[in-house]
């Protein structure tokens, strides 16, 4: 089944996801969340406040309605980069409206490429959450399509950052995180994973988005995730689990640039043209 170039501009009916304080807290705990720094998170008994990140979660309710209807080959896709922002703060319970568009379809002759706007609206019906999602479609090239824009580059500032995070991946958090909803499993299954060209499962790109979203709300705002207001990146190289995690954040104004990546291989980024943007 080819790509059809027909469907830019497609958009999904309304999709209905709800969730409780305790999907909030599966979820922080699969972005690394620990009692000692990130209670608030992880305890009904002080709310629980949610991550700006978890509404990644949501956004995805309609991502498998514009992958099948953009007729791509499932196999070859690659989340190359995410964009989310967060407009409103999330509740620890609540039951969300999530539409997702096909806002681009782009040829790159040897890979194609798919770019999705994914809303979610509340029950007060206010936007809670925008996501931008961008996919490489490895066996999906040469349909006939244009040639994407031109991505910005977004180099980490000449300078020492602000804040330096390292955490090491526990080996089972590929499975943690996955609870959440995404059961891919190149994230999972050592067989399949072998099949993709790796050497054992993968840590999800998202899973590292939130590690670095986290570390923006511990180290810039204070805790405090209405501070949060979007985050962005692409995802470079694969993060396994057991690695160590390298996060770099450097402030300026209302932004927080950042570089991320292991201790394995300090010198390729797993999360890169990456900044948060705060209030």
């Amino acid at each position: 089944m080819a790509i059809d170039p027909e469907t830019v501009g497609y958009q999904t009916d309304s999709i209905e996801f709800c969730y409780t304080w305790r999907d909030t807290v599966i979820y922080a705990l699969g972005v690394g969340a620990t009692a000692d720094t990130n209670l608030d998170f992880l305890y009904e008994g002080r709310g629980p406040k949610v991550l700006p990140t978890f509404a990644s979660i949501p956004t995805f309710a309609a991502f498998d309605a514009l992958v099948d209807k953009i007729g791509c080959d499932r196999q070859g896709i690659v989340h190359h980069g995410q964009r989310l922002e967060v407009l409103k703060a999330l509740e620890p319970n609540a039951c969300l409206e999530v539409t997702g568009r096909v806002a681009g379809l782009y040829d790159l002759k040897r890979v194609a490429m798919a770019l999705f706007d994914i809303e979610a609206t509340d029950e007060e019906g206010d936007t809670v959450a925008r996501g931008v999602v961008t996919l490489v479609l490895h066996n999906d090239g040469k349909f006939g399509g244009d040639r994407p824009p031109r991505s910005e580059r977004i180099p980490p500032p000449e300078r020492e950052p602000d804040f330096e995070v390292r955490e090491t991946i526990p080996l089972t958090q590929a499975l943690l995180y996955r609870l959440s909803g995404d059961y891919n499993p190149l994230h999972a299954d050592p067989e399949f994973a072998t099949e993709a060209g790796f050497d054992r499962p993968l840590l999800h790109g998202l899973c590292t988005f939130g590690y670095a979203g986290r570390a923006v709300v511990n180290e810039v705002c204070d805790g405090d995730p209405e501070r949060f207001a979007a985050l962005q990146g692409q995802f470079t190289t694969p993060v396994y689990p057991g690695d160590t995690l390298i996060i770099r954040g450097w402030k300026a104004e209302d932004r927080v640039f950042l570089s991320v990546a292991t201790d394995a291989r300090p010198a390729d980024l797993c999360l890169s043209n990456a900044y948060a943007e705060l209030r």
